[in-house]
């Protein structure tokens, strides 16, 4: 069995590249499509040009070249991954030739986030990325909150990395499209603190699990309609993760979840929170689940506690 986790990339035997998707595969890997070969692609690696597949268009390739391979994502057979991308893996050669990852790296060691537990992925991994390609920068478990809080400390210098302008706020807030207005959307990110610019490239500091926070795949829920709810947080080590975990005090609802990377790190333990979404029976329990379609109308997770805070209810 391949062994894979979220954000890993891999190349199939047609040179197709998927981004992993899941930690758990019961059958196949679970991925989404992102670049085929095209002698038209605006991309280009190995003197070999890419197209790059958004996730709708994605799935109209695949629906039409294998159709057999679509669920709720793409399921690829494990017999046809013939090499997987760790993004952790890629660290070495990107330190080497990008001096935007060399500066996060730098940072990140010196707070004593080890180099094997640092990835990127997106386009850098593949060696795909363009002049308006982000950073996507994975650090893994429990290296994630320290590498945050290092990042955070940085921006006050004056060096490379910088925090983010209300300009690139607006540009993240129009691309995720969120159910929240611009105002809530810039407090709760300004405080999240995973985001940032280096050399004037945004970059975001993805959370990965580490490979013993890989336990038990979740039980799929049966979905009874949509729910809005007050609840607060007890438990949020898994806040920043994908789906974002959010364990709550609530007389119906065990736990929060968010599919859409805008409410990760929503929330504190002891905040307490509105989110309104889809509910989800699991044997006795009920879930809350926020972002079921790529961009969730009428779902959204607000920590009250902090607008509150910020004199803004």
């Amino acid at each position: 069995m391949l062994k894979t986790r979220l954000r890993d990339f891999f190349i199939t035997q047609d040179d197709w590249i998927f981004a992993v998707s899941d930690y758990f595969h019961p059958h196949g890997i679970r991925s989404t499509l992102r670049y085929v070969p095209d002698e038209e692609g605006e991309r280009q690696m190995n003197g070999k040009r890419y197209r790059k597949y958004d996730f709708d268009d994605s799935f109209d390739f695949m629906r039409k070249h294998r159709p057999e391979w679509v669920e709720d994502v793409h399921v690829v057979p494990e017999e046809q991954v013939k090499r997987i991308l760790p993004p952790n893996e890629a660290i070495q050669r990107l330190v080497a030739s990008d001096s935007r990852i060399d500066a996060i790296v730098k940072v990140l060691e010196k707070a004593g986030v080890p180099r094997s537990h640092m990835g990127v992925t997106g386009s850098l991994l593949p060696g795909l990325q363009n002049e308006t390609s982000d950073v996507d920068f994975v650090v893994y478990g429990k290296y994630w909150f320290i590498a945050r809080d290092a990042i955070a400390e940085e921006k006050k210098r004056s060096g490379p990395i910088e925090d983010i302008n209300m300009e690139m706020w607006q540009r993240i807030y129009k691309k995720r499209i969120p159910e929240i207005s611009f105002e809530e959307f810039v407090v709760h990110e300004g405080r999240k603190g995973n985001r940032g610019m280096v050399e004037g490239t945004y970059f975001d500091l993805l959370f990965v699990r580490d490979w013993e926070q890989i336990k038990e795949p979740p039980a799929r829920g049966k979905d009874t309609g949509t729910m809005r709810i007050e609840a607060t947080v007890t438990n949020a080590d898994l806040a920043f993760d994908s789906p974002a975990v959010y364990k709550v005090q609530h007389p119906e609802i065990d736990h929060v979840l968010s599919y859409t990377h805008t409410y990760a790190g929503q929330a504190l333990p002891g905040e307490l929170i509105e989110a309104q979404g889809v509910v989800e029976i699991t044997g006795e329990k009920k879930r809350l689940v926020v972002g079921t379609s790529r961009e969730p109308k009428g779902e959204w997770i607000r920590s009250l506690t902090l607008l509150e805070k910020e004199n803004m209810l």
